[in-house]
């Protein structure tokens, strides 16, 4: 949760600096926006009085004031002395306005440091002149880097912990410079501060002689971080189609690039649809010309079949359209990433299913290397090929950070797993079109008279899954029925004996069965499928890959104190004496179906039984 504070928005006309501060936990973020926002004369009386109180109840420096306590608002912040959410704070000089974002240092909450970046044009990034550079220094660089800061002040702080010695700054400063060389074209300002004292954050210092470079504020009124949008392409993010009566249809949604005006055509990206803008409407009226930042609803002189999550363009001007893509992702989930498996992709407004594909290489964050890796742990950074349900539309996010940025979203839980920055979209993915087939999956199940379908069996090692699944095949082809039986262990001698039993293998062995057995009911068959497959989100996925032939999830539920007595395999056995790693049900979990079609309690009934419950079901649905 993002958290607002201070002052009003900044004066229109006046030039504005959004900028952050991180680095590693305690090296004085919040103390410095506080003595910055002081020194610059934005606290109320009443906000200082407050903070006197606070200093004396919380604070950790003595009679004097503790500035930090200005944007550590949250109780446990206070408590613990630590910045876990993202506090921000509007402050103005004569020259220039400032939105500053205080960010968390401590590594669990890299995510709410990343949303602080995700729309700042500077950051300031703190150093304890005692401790130097740390890996969460240069994680937060990085990120920055990525987010697409190109101006970056080093606040080697705390100096006067050092005795503002000169060769304990430089050294920092030089091994700094030396890792932001790797970064791409962005600019350093190294700076010796004390934010406790007020060293060099306002007024120069008398206790750094040494230093001839400009203070903090200096720095921040100097930095041109000028970008006018009007010379960027029109970009409009379709957020809400505006409908209050049958007379006034509207889109609604807020300029993030470019400029547009009334009268000029627009085109629906990913289409060769367009339209003529007939009115720009705003909270105060009508207006001739829309600019990025703008908040508006636009109407066309003609009706053109827009909805939410598209995104218009000029005509010329069109973004990219394609389902497959390679980004940057900051894995922010403590459940790693899995290739193969199907997460929501949410850019701009627009959300689709998404997949990554593959991981390219993990980023060492303290080398910048490129590493070999087949996941993403929390924290952690990758360059993946992502592939999604539908084309979507976007910019490379250099280009635009709004139509460039991504999020991944965990299916189940909702919670957001990753952010991306899309690099280029992949070209392959849009050389490649459907052929249109004479004979399809209806007239060769019509052949067999019967309807396709996938029967799901899934369940625990020791179930009874590949026992029931053979026993319906055999009743399926007593009646005279078209079937094939994919079993775990077979598909594992052929399709994948490449696949070993970590997370990712068993995500991808389940994503190439899904494939094969979507092909096999495109061609009429009824499909028998016995797998663990313990993640939920796989078996949806397969649901999804089947459609729109029938899939019934068959929960073959036995308790697990039953599968470790029958043991056909011996596999449980193996596993409790530590040679059998990633096993299902003891270090490896098993995600119960939530809502399966069919759930067939072992326990008291023989296969044939189950076989039978299976057969009915199938009965019933007319799938025989």
């Amino acid at each position: 949760m993002l958290r607002f504070c201070g002052q009003a928005s900044p004066r229109p006309g006046r030039d504005l600096l959004r900028l952050l501060t991180c680095g590693s936990v305690d090296d004085g973020k919040s103390t410095l926006i506080g003595r910055l926002l002081y020194e610059c004369g934005s606290i109320f009386d009443d906000q200082l009085g407050t903070l006197q109180r606070e200093s004396r109840r919380f604070g950790t420096t003595g009679d004097d004031l503790d500035f930090s306590l200005l944007l550590d608002g949250l109780e446990d912040e206070r408590q613990q002395r630590i910045t876990i959410d993202v506090a921000y704070r509007f402050f103005a000089t004569p020259q220039r306005a400032f939105i500053i974002a205080d960010t968390p240092g401590h590594e669990q909450y890299t995510r709410n440091m990343a949303t602080g970046a995700s729309t700042a044009e500077l950051a300031v990034i703190l150093v304890d002149a005692r401790k130097g550079l740390l890996p969460q220094t240069k994680r937060h660089a990085y990120i920055c880097c990525l987010l697409g800061i190109r101006h970056i002040v080093l606040a080697v702080n705390k100096m006067d912990l050092v005795d503002f010695e000169q060769s304990r700054f430089q050294n920092i400063a030089e091994h700094f410079s030396k890792f932001a060389a790797k970064l791409g074209e962005i600019s350093v300002a190294a700076i010796p501060l004390s934010a406790r004292l007020g060293d060099n954050v306002t007024e120069i210092s008398a206790r750094t002689p040494w230093y001839r470079g400009p203070t903090l504020l200096e720095h921040l009124h100097s930095v041109d971080v000028s970008n006018s949008g009007v010379d960027r392409p029109f970009r409009f993010p379709v957020q809400w189609v505006n409908r209050p009566n049958g007379d006034f249809r509207g889109f609604s949604g807020t300029v993030v690039s470019g400029s547009i005006a009334a009268g000029q055509e627009v085109l629906l990206a990913g289409s060769d649809r367009s339209a003529r803008i007939k009115e720009i409407v705003t909270f105060d009226g009508a207006a001739d010309r829309a600019r990025e930042g703008d908040a508006v609803t636009l109407t066309f002189e003609t009706d053109i079949d827009i909805a939410r999550g598209d995104l218009l363009a000029k005509p010329g001007e069109a973004p990219e359209h394609v389902d497959q893509f390679a980004a940057y992702v900051i894995w922010m989930s403590e459940q790693p990433l899995v290739p193969g498996r199907s997460y929501l992709l949410r850019v701009g407004t627009r959300t689709v299913p998404g997949t990554v594909t593959a991981l390219k290489h993990r980023v060492d964050v303290e080398t910048l290397a490129h590493l070999a890796d087949r996941t993403l742990r929390l924290n952690e950074i990758g360059f993946c090929n992502l592939s999604t349900a539908a084309p979507v539309a976007f910019d490379p996010y250099d280009a635009c950070r709004d139509t460039g940025a991504f999020i991944l979203i965990d299916r189940f839980s909702n919670e957001t797993a990753g952010a991306g920055m899309i690099a280029f979209g992949l070209r392959r993915a849009s050389n490649i079109h459907w052929q249109a087939l004479t004979v399809g999956r209806e007239e060769r199940a019509a052949l067999k008279d019967q309807r396709p379908a996938v029967l799901w069996l899934t369940g625990l090692s020791g179930a009874g899954k590949s026992t029931i699944a053979d026993i319906v095949e055999k009743k399926l082809l007593a009646l005279g029925r078209h079937t094939m039986l994919l079993d775990g262990d077979n598909v594992r001698h052929g399709l994948n004996r490449d696949l070993g039993f970590t997370e990712a293998d068993r995500v991808e062995n389940i994503r190439r069965v899904g494939e094969v057995a979507k092909l096999m009911a495109e061609a009429g068959l009824i499909v028998i499928c016995s797998f663990i497959s313990p993640f939920r989100a796989e078996r949806r996925l397969v649901r999804e890959l089947a459609a729109p032939s029938a899939f019934l999830e068959i929960f073959v539920d036995t308790p697990l104190e039953e599968c470790m007595r029958r043991d056909p395999k011996g596999l449980y056995a193996k596993a409790k004496a530590g040679r059998l790693e990633h096993f299902t049900g003891l270090d490896s979990p098993y995600e119960v179906p939530e809502a399966a079609e069919i759930r067939v309690a072992t326990i008291g009934i023989s296969p044939e039984a189950a076989a039978e419950q299976i057969l009915a079901e199938l009965r019933g649905r007319r799938i025989i």
